[in-house]
């Protein structure tokens, strides 16, 4: 679904390698999504975990995306679906939007923060500050990322296999 798969970075330096890690990441998530149908997509198959849909999944890492690189390193406004009422409203995409659409919108957050971190040092500290007043630098944030979507990535195959006995991806 339009993101490149490779764990290879095209130079051998620490930003290069970074990338690539998350990159990968990403364009895994969004393979994990091919050939589901939107009604399989925002089936939740764990009695416990009602959110935990494959199109839920895809949107958390989107507004994920969103709230480390925009607002917490960028220091951009929050336009993050969440509130207090409902904080867990990153894992309710919208019911009126397929699977493509949810992956698409990730794909292109991705892309859009990929171009505004891209000149910025991975030691530069970010503009907002973590739950406990932190400030992190670029290199935390993406290893972070690299982190969470990786750790999604496995929700993803045990929520698809559940759903639709599709395995890996």
């Amino acid at each position: 679904m339009g993101m490149k798969r490779t764990d290879v970075p095209p130079t051998w330096d620490e930003r290069a390698t970074m990338h690539t890690f998350l990159a990968y990441a990403r364009a895994t998530a969004a393979a994990k999504c091919e050939g589901m149908s939107d009604e399989a997509a925002r089936r939740a198959p764990l009695p416990d975990s009602p959110l935990m849909s494959v199109a839920g999944l895809i949107g958390h890492l989107r507004w994920v995306e969103h709230w480390w690189f925009e607002v917490v390193f960028l220091g951009e406004a929050e336009r993050a679906p969440w509130t207090e009422e409902s904080p867990d409203k990153d894992f309710e995409p919208d019911p009126s939007l397929s699977l493509a659409e949810v992956v698409a919108d990730y794909t292109r957050a991705c892309a859009e923060i990929d171009e505004k971190i891209a000149g910025h040092d991975l030691d530069a500290l970010s503009a907002g500050k973590g739950r406990h007043g932190d400030h992190f630098t670029l290199r935390w944030v993406i290893g972070h990322l690299i982190e969470e979507t990786s750790r999604h990535n496995g929700h993803l195959d045990i929520v698809r296999e559940l759903v639709d006995g599709v395995k890996g991806g």
